[in-house]
């Protein structure tokens, strides 16, 4: 009996390591894919900022004085470079998922400014035939669609990933060698509002 119960055991044991050495390897490749994407991600996110500051500028340039506006972008766009230029501090040099988290809460928070800023053509007009700002313009929307592509893919491999993690066997190794959850690339709700600006108030701040 004593003899049955230990090759039992040591079935159970091979199986486990075996079990447990394929499921790293799947989860280090797909955890590899997921950093990738992520990459690609913060790529887009960055040029969303460069080009919105100098969309910012040309509007300055045109004779566009909403200071507060301004001030708003400058912070956001702050906030975003800060998250995405962290050190990372997840496993194997990718950032932690709440270095990710806190890069899509900045991410969402600076997509809303977009709006407040193009807003300004109704108020000033002359921005409506500003060659720089429209040519600016252009280039944001085109860099809105290769985020919104660039957050599919990555979604898609974090679900990829996040269900392989959470499967049987491939849970064991999980929680053995520390394969965390990724966020997915959630946008905030509020974000897809239209930004309203006070029009009483432009023309007070343009009389000033």
């Amino acid at each position: 009996m004593k003899t049955r119960r230990l090759l039992i055991l040591f079935a159970l044991a091979v199986i486990s390591i075996s079990a447990s050495g394929c499921g790293y390897n799947t989860l280090t490749t797909k955890r590899e894919n997921v950093k990738a994407k992520w990459a690609n991600v913060e790529t887009q996110l960055q040029r969303r900022g460069d080009l919105l500051t100098n969309l910012a500028e040309s509007a300055k340039m045109a004779g566009v004085q909403e200071q507060e506006v301004f001030g708003k972008i400058a912070e956001a766009r702050s906030r975003l470079l800060n998250a995405t230029n962290q050190a990372p501090q997840g496993e194997a040099g990718d950032k932690s998922p709440e270095q990710k988290q806190a890069v899509i809460d900045a991410a969402n928070s600076f997509g809303g400014t977009i709006g407040r800023l193009l807003v300004l053509q109704e108020a000033y007009p002359d921005l409506k035939s500003n060659a720089n700002f429209l040519k600016l313009q252009d280039e944001v929307a085109g860099t809105e669609n290769r985020i919104a592509t660039s957050r599919k893919d990555y979604n898609d491999a974090t679900q990829d990933y996040n269900t392989t993690r959470a499967s049987f066997p491939t849970v064991i190794s999980a929680k053995m060698f520390g394969f965390r959850e990724e966020p997915y690339f959630k946008a905030d709700e509020a974000a897809k509002e239209v930004p309203k600006l006070d029009s009483e108030s432009l023309r007070q701040n343009q009389n000033k």
